[in-house]
C-alpha cells in the first residue's frame, strides 16, 4: 500500500481518532486486493470477516429475496462497508459488488472489534460512525416513502450536478442499477427522466446534461432533514 494510501485512511473519521499503535496494527495485517468490474465481494448472510474500505473504484450495496433484487446504496473512495457487522460478529444482511475496477483494503474482523475494546477513541468514533449510519437510513427512508419516482430522481440529480463544474451528470453504473437504487423500475426511471424534460434535464445515454440547477430545486425542493450527499 502506497504511503498516500496509508494517510488517506488515516484521514476518515473513523481512524482519524485513535492511537497510532492502534491504526498501525490494524493496517499491518490488513490486505489490499483489486478487483475488476463485476465482482461479488461479499454475500448476504456470509460472516462479517473483514471490514472493507474502498480506495478505488465503485462498489454497489444490494439486497435479494424471493428472485428480486434491489440496489440499496453505492459506495465510492474513500468509505468502509459494512461496520455493524463486524461490530456485532453477526452475518452480512447486503452484498456487495464492484461496479468498476477497484481497489479495497480488508481489515479483519476480530482485529477491528479487539481495537475497539482497547483504544476508547477508536471506540467512541465508532459510535459516531454508527450514528452517522443510523441518520443517513432514516433520511433515505423518508426519500423513499415521502417522494414521487420523479422527485427522488430531481434530488439526486440535483446533489450530483452541484458537484460537476459543467452542470452534466456523468452516470458510472447502468440505468437499470440507477433505478433499482432511487427505488423504481427502469421504465418508471425513464418516466421520470421525461417529466423533468421540461425543467432542462437533457438525457444522451450516460450523459444527463442539467440546463438549469435552480429549476431543477425548484422542482425537487431538497429538504436538510431528508437529504444527505447522495452516492
Amino acid at each position: 500500500m502506497q504511503p498516500h494510501d496509508v494517510d488517506t485512511i488515516r484521514n476518515l473519521p473513523l481512524f482519524r481518532d485513535c492511537a497510532p499503535e492502534t491504526f498501525e496494527a490494524l493496517i499491518k495485517i490488513s490486505f489490499l486486493q483489486r478487483f475488476p468490474q463485476g465482482v461479488l465481494l461479499i454475500s448476504e448472510n456470509d460472516p462479517a470477516d473483514f471490514l472493507h474500505i474502498v480506495l478505488e473504484g465503485l462498489v454497489e450495496m444490494f439486497g435479494f429475496t424471493g428472485g428480486r433484487e434491489t440496489t440499496l446504496s453505492f459506495v465510492r473512495p474513500v468509505n468502509t462497508f459494512i461496520l455493524a457487522a463486524v461490530l456485532k460478529d453477526q452475518v452480512y444482511l447486503q452484498s456487495a459488488r464492484t461496479l468498476d475496477r477497484s481497489r479495497i483494503l480488508m481489515i479483519p474482523a476480530q482485529a477491528v472489534r479487539q481495537a475497539m475494546q482497547n483504544d476508547q477513541a477508536f471506540m467512541l468514533s465508532i459510535v459516531s460512525e454508527l450514528a452517522t449510519g443510523y441518520r443517513r437510513m432514516v433520511k433515505e427512508l423518508k426519500n423513499q416513502k415521502l417522494r414521487t419516482s420523479s422527485e427522488r430522481l430531481a434530488n439526486w440529480l440535483l446533489a450530483h450536478g452541484r458537484e460537476a463544474e459543467d452542470g452534466i451528470v456523468r452516470l458510472a453504473m447502468e440505468k437499470r442499477v440507477l433505478a433499482s437504487r432511487l427505488g423504481m423500475t427502469p421504465e418508471n426511471l425513464s418516466r421520470a427522466f421525461s417529466a423533468l424534460r421540461d425543467i432542462g434535464v437533457r438525457v444522451e445515454g450516460t450523459t444527463i446534461h442539467l440546463h438549469s440547477l435552480e429549476a431543477l430545486a425548484d422542482f425537487a425542493q431538497p429538504n436538510p432533514l431528508i437529504d444527505d450527499r447522495h452516492i
